[in-house]
């Protein structure tokens, strides 16, 4: 099996740190990956806002009601925003950039969390999008996809296994063909 199957083989949702910060090294070679995420005629909707800081993290780790507290404990967070006024498929390219993140994160032996934060609401019902765009200073023609929490991993997640292949979604020729 190559590396890179090997790669997407082991690349699991990290929920768990160790609270060690990321290499700088590292921190660089995830924002280049980032940068190089394909995009619709290249517009390149997509930007992102790094964040270290303790104090934010927590604070975002809060932005929604569900499946956020994990960014607390990362070493760091990536907020993938997109540009609504370059494109409509802004969506479809954060969510490429998004994964391309994990995918480097797991290359470098980091671990990470894609949070969902579109379409997802806080406690009181305010959108979480809204939570995330006061915390960073994210101006109104974004909107905020994801943040991927990053850190080193606290313990280290079995491997997919093949046997779960659900198979039974391949479909050829039509749906329902086999």
């Amino acid at each position: 099996m190559s590396d890179y199957f090997d790669l997407l083989k082991n690349r699991r949702s990290c929920r768990l740190f160790t609270g060690e910060p990321v290499d700088k090294e590292d921190v660089c070679s995830l924002m280049k990956a980032a940068l190089m995420s394909p995009s619709g005629h290249r517009f390149n909707p997509w930007e992102f806002v790094l964040v270290e800081d303790k104090e934010v993290l927590k604070a975002l780790s809060q932005a929604k009601a569900q499946g956020a507290a994990l960014i607390e404990g990362a070493a760091m967070a990536i907020a993938v925003i997109g540009d609504t006024t370059k494109t409509d498929v802004w969506v479809e390219d954060c969510s490429i950039a998004s994964i391309i993140i994990q995918l480097a994160a797991q290359e470098l032996g980091l671990g990470s969390c894609w949070v969902q934060m579109r379409c997802r609401v806080d406690a009181e019902g305010v959108p979480a999008e809204d939570n995330v765009r006061k915390i960073l200073d994210i101006p109104q023609h974004y909107a905020v996809l994801s943040v991927i929490a990053v850190g080193h991993k606290a313990r280290e997640s079995k491997p997919f296994d093949e046997e779960r292949l659900q198979w039974e979604k391949i479909h050829v020729g039509k749906f329902g063909g086999k």
